[in-house]
Parts: C-alpha cells; structure tokens; sequence
C-alpha cells in the first residue's frame, strides 16, 4: 500500500515537472554580436574618414555595387555606386569638405548576415562662407558577404534640429534666384495694370491676403485682386512707368521678405496719376516658381 502511494506521487511529480517545462515559455539569450557590432561602427567610422580624406577609392571601397537609397537633398532614388559617388561629388583637390563628426546615438538589429543600423551625427565642414554645422539623421543597410560587412543602402537626411535652424535663419539668395524673384515681384504689378488674368493666377495663391493702400482700410483677396484688374483695364487705364527705387530683400527656407519703395504712374481717363509708397511683400518658392501670397502697402505718409 506505501509502496503503490510513493509511486503514484513520483509519477504524479515527474507529469508536474513535465507539463511546467511544456507551458513555459522558451526564453533565448541572443548573442549580442559584440564583434560584427564593432566591424560595422568601424565600417561607418572609415566612411566618414574617407570624406573628411576626400579618398574617393576608400569612399567607393565601402559602398555594394548595386547600393540603393536616399542621400541628403535628393528627390529621387539613387542607384548604384555610380550613382552614390555621383551625389556625393568627393573632388581631393577642393579645399571644402567635411571636417568632423561626432555620433549622437547609435545603434543596430541583426537578422542573419542581415543589419539595420541607425544613428545621429553631428557634422562640421569647410564651406566658402566658413564652417557649417549640420545634424544628420541616417539609416543603413548592411549585408555581410565572405566574413565582411560593406553598406548596401541608406537613407541619409537632415535632423529636424537642423531642418528648424535651417529654415528659421536668414540666408543668402544667389544672384541667379535673386533675379528671378525680382522678375516674378515686377510680374505681379504689371500683370495687374495689365489685366493679364493668366499670369496673376500663376502668380498669386488662393490663400493671398493683401493690405492695400489708402486711407479706407482695404484688405483684398485673390478674388479682390482679380476684380480690381478688370476693373482698371474697363476703364482703359494704362501703366506708364513702375520703379522700385529702393529694395531689401530677407529670405528664411523657402520664404523672402521684399521690402520696397515703388513708384508708378498711370493713364487713365486721359489723366495722368503718379502713386508712391512703400510696400512689403511675401513670396514663397513653390515647385521652382516664387509666388505671392501676400503684401502691405501704405503712402509712406
């Protein structure tokens, strides 16, 4: 009778330890790859040397021949080390170029010979108009093929940080876009004296808003603005002159300030009329084009 019990109770523990072993789950401690961690920060590390060396043969050495991805500025896909090194214009002759970095974070995932590898890094260059500071936010793709890691993507941007510090500092405009927004200011006014309905919908956005002139406290629409061309050319008035006799111009991104005295004078009803003032105007490049979408003028009275 003892016997049968003492028995029964080690079959019974023996099921016990089984179905505990059965339900629970199994926990794997993953290798934490100490060494192929080291071998790709020490890859990126020889990136970033081979800009700051402007070694173009140990840049393209660190790139897969069928590399894929996004670089800082670009619109489209890139393709290919041709295609990497292409962007990336590396001349070892320029004095311009990277300078420094330093990593901000970094870290990595591993799937098989598999690794994503994301970091933040600050970068300094050479650039004619000094030394200029830049975060970047990066995201790589690497493969290890005959016991070496070698990139075979990324996808390269700005950090927001930068991206803030970018569009919320004054920068210079190039002489070429310069004109082109000066082109498109003088466009407006003469498109309007004009009637010319075609290149002030080009010009001027849905969203304008407009301060006018005058004593009456006029605030003008896209519409407005429009009805008050066609109103001018019923009454067969003509622009005779426009002059800008003094302009400023400040540009933050994508977004430039005009600051302007004008002067015109205007034929209507066989009548001459001379108007001057100052005006301020906002204008905003969209798609390549600088548009309209705003402006305050007075009699500078």
């Amino acid at each position: 009778m003892t016997l049968r019990i003492f028995g029964s109770s080690v079959f019974s523990f023996v099921l016990g330890v089984a179905f505990v072993v059965a339900t629970t789950p199994v926990v794997t401690i993953q290798d934490d790859r100490a060494a192929d961690r080291e071998a790709i920060r020490s890859h990126i590390d020889s990136i970033f040397q081979a800009f700051i060396n402007k070694d173009v043969a140990a840049l393209r050495a660190t790139h897969a021949q069928n590399w894929l991805g996004y670089l800082e500025g670009s619109r489209t896909m890139i393709k290919g080390i041709d295609g990497y090194m292409d962007w990336n214009q590396v001349d070892p002759k320029s004095p311009y170029g990277m300078k420094s970095y330093k990593m901000r974070e970094f870290d990595m995932i591993f799937k098989g010979d598999a690794a994503f590898v994301c970091f933040v890094a600050e970068a300094e260059s050479n650039t004619p108009k000094g030394l200029f500071h830049r975060v970047l936010r990066i995201s790589d793709f690497y493969t290890k093929q005959d016991g070496k890691w070698n990139q075979n993507g990324s996808d390269t941007a700005l950090h927001p940080e930068s991206v803030e510090e970018q569009v919320t500092s004054p920068r210079p405009l190039p002489d070429q876009m310069k004109k082109r927004l000066l082109d498109a200011r003088e466009a407006v006014w003469r498109a309007y004296f004009a009637n010319d309905r075609a290149t002030l919908e080009k010009l001027i956005p849905e969203e304008t808003i407009a301060i006018e002139a005058g004593d009456n406290n006029n605030w003008s629409s896209r519409q407005t603005i429009f009805d008050g061309a066609a109103q001018f050319a019923k009454s067969s008035g003509r622009l005779i002159k426009l002059e800008f006799p003094k302009t400023e111009i400040q540009v933050y991104g994508n977004t430039a300030v005009v600051y302007s005295n004008y002067s015109y004078e205007l034929e209507t009803g066989g009548q001459h009329i001379n108007q001057t003032g100052r005006v301020t105007e906002i204008f905003v490049l969209r798609k390549g084009q600088w548009v309209n979408p705003g402006w305050h003028m007075d009699s500078g009275k």
